[in-house]
Parts: C-alpha cells; sequence; structure tokens
C-alpha cells in the first residue's frame, strides 16, 4: 500500500498536463497526467526511484529532490510544506531560518501593540522581530537593543549581557531551560546556517552555553509562571503563554500576563 507521500505524489502527478511542463500532447494517452518516466526525468531521478516511493519502499527523498519534484508538480506553498512534512524534511529555499520580510514584520509589530500586555514575537533563531512597550519597558537592555545586539536575539542576551543573570532570580535553571527549549524548536535546523552559527558563536563565548547544548535536553515551549526580579519594579511573576500561527510556525508569539 502506498503511503501519504507517495499517494500524494501520484496524486499531483496525475493533475499536470504534459504540455504545461513543455512535453508534446499525445493522443494515445491511457492515464491523466504525467508518466512516471516523464516526471523522473524531468525531476533528475530514475524511474524505478520514483515508482518505489510512489509505492511506499523505504527510499529516501532529499530536501533538493523534493524542491525539484515541487516545482515540476507546481505545487501551491501549502502543498509545498504538506510535500516536505509528509518526507520529514526541512525546506531550506522557504524556511532557511524562519526569517520573515518587511511586511510580515510590520504586521507582527501591529499585533503586539494592540496587547496590552507585555508581548513579543521571537521567529525561528530566536531573535524578537516585534515587541511592544510594556516588553520594552519589563526587557531593557534587550528589546530596546542597549545591548548592541541588532538582531535582539534572547539567547545573546540571557548568555551574554550581565543584566539577564540579574533579571532572572534562578538564572542557572531558567537558562538551561531556554537552552533545552530551543534546541527542541530548531530541531533539523540546528545544523543550517544561520542556526548553526549563532551555536556555534555562544559555544565559543559562553561555557555555560557550550556546556548545556552538548547535554542535548529537550523541552517544549510552554506557558507558567515566570518570575523577574526589575531593576526598577522589584520582584514580578507572569503568566507566560505561548501562541504559533497556523500559517507561520517558524514565528512565536509570546504574551506575559499578570500572575494573580
Amino acid at each position: 500500500m502506498a503511503t501519504n507521500l507517495g499517494a500524494f505524489i501520484r496524486a499531483h502527478r496525475e493533475r499536470i498536463k504534459p504540455e504545461d511542463v513543455g512535453l508534446p500532447q499525445d493522443d494515445r494517452r491511457r492515464t491523466p497526467g504525467l508518466r512516471r518516466e516523464e516526471l523522473a526525468h524531468l525531476c533528475r531521478v530514475s524511474t524505478t526511484w520514483l515508482t518505489w516511493l510512489e509505492q511506499g519502499r523505504p527510499v529516501s527523498a532529499s530536501a533538493k529532490m523534493l524542491g525539484r519534484l515541487a516545482g515540476v508538480l507546481r505545487l501551491s506553498p501549502a502543498e509545498r510544506n504538506y510535500l516536505f512534512r509528509l518526507a520529514d524534511k526541512v525546506d531550506q529555499e522557504t524556511d532557511p531560518a524562519g526569517t520573515s520580510n518587511a511586511n510580515e514584520r510590520n504586521d507582527a509589530r501591529a499585533i503586539v501593540d494592540a496587547i496590552k500586555v507585555p508581548a513579543y514575537v521571537l521567529d525561528r533563531q530566536w531573535n524578537a522581530v516585534a515587541s511592544n512597550k510594556f516588553a520594552r519597558d519589563l526587557f531593557a537592555g534587550w528589546l530596546d537593543q542597549a545591548n548592541g545586539d541588532p538582531d535582539r536575539n534572547l539567547l545573546r542576551y540571557m548568555f551574554l549581557q550581565p543584566a539577564a543573570r540579574n533579571l532572572a532570580p534562578n538564572w542557572p535553571d531558567r537558562a538551561k531551560r531556554l537552552v533545552a527549549e530551543f534546541r527542541a524548536d530548531c530541531g533539523k535546523l540546528a545544523d543550517a546556517f544561520p542556526i548553526k552559527n549563532l551555536v556555534d558563536e555562544l559555544s565559543e563565548r559562553s561555557a555555560e552555553f557550550r556546556k548545556l547544548w552538548a547535554a542535548h535536553d529537550v523541552a517544549d515551549r510552554t506557558g507558567g509562571i515566570r518570575k523577574l526580579s526589575h531593576p526598577n519594579r522589584g520582584q514580578l511573576a507572569f503568566n507566560q503563554l505561548v501562541l504559533q500561527p497556523l500559517t507561520r510556525p517558524d514565528l512565536k508569539l509570546v504574551m506575559l500576563f499578570p500572575a494573580e
């Protein structure tokens, strides 16, 4: 029985008209769409390999090959994303590290500005791409860029800035949790640019990060009580809520509600 991946490829192969991909029309065709050998030729793979893939046999599909397949099959962004998820691969072309364009960043800023509690948005590398005034006041030295980090990276702030150690009452536990959450969050992208560069930089500059990263601990980025020791406002406690946009799984909206 063909797997979901194989069935998906076959269904979309049968929807492509030969003339749409530069092949001559053939009135004698017995099957709709492209033949397997035609799709294999266009994707620069063997017909046998494509046959096995459609049949659900244990063959591996690289990200580059899946990209060629998505192009030939003229998949929409949603279909391409589904193809890569079925193959358990990371699409480096459309999601190299969860970067967002200017319009999306403006949208994120508009969202957090409308929230009346501290709120910020993190991308795949945990750069703060948007934050509201409440969050900037709470995390002075990070979200206001006072630490000189143009990306406002949460991990750089946590491990390289003394202010972070003062803000987190139990810094060692918080730092350990953050590294475990980051490893789980970036997944296979941990070995890809630019996340690998960030990990290498932090490993070189912080012995504590290097040790925690080498432990390979993972944890979900969930909510819960978050305590802070603010330099001006004293001891604070918040309920943290993390939401992920359905269409942008690389972004995370973090909101901090005052704890009762």
